[in-house]
């Protein structure tokens, strides 16, 4: 057993049958009740605010608070008396902290699901047993069995010891680094300044090479040569050579699409025989949000080689168009007033730009007009503004005697001679 643990667990064995382990006890139990005083008050202060933050420092505050207390009181206590029982208290609320803190790290960086929940119970039991195996002195020879087993990559010496330590210390450091980089794209989408197109471009080289530099620093933390790496850069250049060229191109197309601003996040486009919102604008594909509710995921190398048509203008605004046909013995000269009157007063149409009512012909059964209005949220869709505008139509029409016309046959018939 390592000495330093054997130590402790006499003095722990030797307090049991002295006041010093009362005194330990009643310590341990006022820095829990302050503990859960201190984070019942913070959660009182927290419950007007919502996020992953805030949820996370409501999680630690109550580990932190007491881990930080009993390294207090055993800081005070040791000088006259055993404090075994707060120094084994302070190693496994130790062990807490850790747990919660990646916890909180891992849902602020992945959204939540069933894989996310499966791994948060891995990290703290695997954190769990390592604390077992260190309080009880099995850790050491364990790391001892693992340095023992070698073997060699090239002309480098590894060990099972070291490839586990070098396996933690590149997850940790990924998590560590994309948590960082997570707190940066906040701060770049939040930024007005920036278009969503520069915002989204500037988000992905940020975590792009937070990844690569986060690999580097854990492989040369752990003493493996960069230079092997270069064997497995070779293969994967050939693999995007032969077999990635859909998706080396779909990631190139994306970030051409995203600087050259052709399409916006919250534009109406028509691609293939897809009509929506653009939702979002990925690495590697485009996410449109049809009209029925339902979501396309687009290839951005298809919006490169085929034709889309963007709805929405540079200045975001969308032109509707209402067609409306009255009869031949109505008013046209007041039915295009009522027209405008009525596309003029929606809510939604954009009162500086000009509301035209225009002739489109003479039909069959009616005079064919067409309203056109401007919208400034086109991502919103058009049908219940035509819905309220030909209902609007409707009351005006039918309050000034202008006819909506049906269709109609005149049919004739003549005699025949005998």
């Amino acid at each position: 057993m390592n000495p330093e643990m054997q130590l402790l667990w006499q003095e722990i064995a030797a307090d049991l049958h002295s006041p010093a382990v009362l005194w330990q006890l009643g310590v341990i139990v006022l820095v829990f009740m302050i503990a859960f005083l201190a984070a019942k008050q913070l959660r009182h202060r927290l419950s007007q605010y919502q996020g992953a933050l805030a949820q996370g420092i409501d999680n630690l505050v109550f580990p932190f608070t007491t881990y930080l207390l009993l390294v207090i009181a055993r800081v005070v206590m040791q000088s006259w008396q055993h404090v075994g029982l707060l120094k084994l208290s302070t190693r496994l609320m130790m062990a807490m902290v850790l747990i919660r803190f990646t916890i909180h790290i891992l849902r602020y960086v992945f959204s939540p699901s069933t894989w996310l929940q499966s791994f948060e119970k891995l990290i703290a039991w695997t954190i769990w047993t390592g604390v077992a195996l260190h309080l009880t002195g099995v850790l050491d020879p364990i790391f001892l069995a693992l340095e023992d087993i070698t073997f060699s990559v090239g002309k480098q010496k590894l060990n099972v010891l070291l490839l586990l330590q070098g396996l933690l210390t590149v997850v940790v450091t990924l998590i560590l680094t994309l948590w960082l980089s997570r707190m940066l794209e906040l701060k770049l989408m939040a930024a007005e300044h920036l278009s969503s197109n520069m915002r989204v471009i500037m988000v992905k080289v940020v975590r792009m090479l937070a990844i690569v530099l986060a690999l580097m620093l854990s492989l040369s933390a752990v003493g493996i040569d960069l230079t092997m790496l270069s064997v497995f850069g070779g293969a994967l250049g050939v693999g995007l050579g032969f077999g990635l060229q859909k998706i080396a191109s779909n990631y190139v197309s994306g970030f051409i699409i995203l600087m050259d601003k052709s399409i916006h996040m919250g534009d109406i486009i028509t691609i293939s025989n897809h009509y929506g919102v653009v939702r979002e604008l990925r690495s590697r594909y485009m996410i449109l949000g049809k009209l029925d509710g339902t979501e396309v995921i687009i290839p951005n190398e298809t919006m490169i080689t085929d034709v889309v048509i963007n709805h929405t203008s540079a200045a975001h605004k969308a032109k509707i168009s209402i067609p409306i046909q009255i009869s031949y013995d109505s008013d046209l000269d007041l039915a295009r007033t009522l027209l405008k009157e009525v596309g003029g007063a929606h809510d939604r149409t954009m009162k500086d730009s000009a509301v035209d009512v225009l002739i489109k012909g003479f039909g069959e059964s009616g005079i064919d007009l067409v309203l056109s209005v401007w919208i400034a949220d086109p991502e919103e869709g058009s049908a219940v503004l035509q819905s309220d505008i030909y209902y609007d139509v409707w009351q005006r029409f039918k309050a000034n005697r202008i006819e909506i016309p049906y269709p109609q046959r005149e049919v004739r018939m003549h005699a025949t001679p005998t």
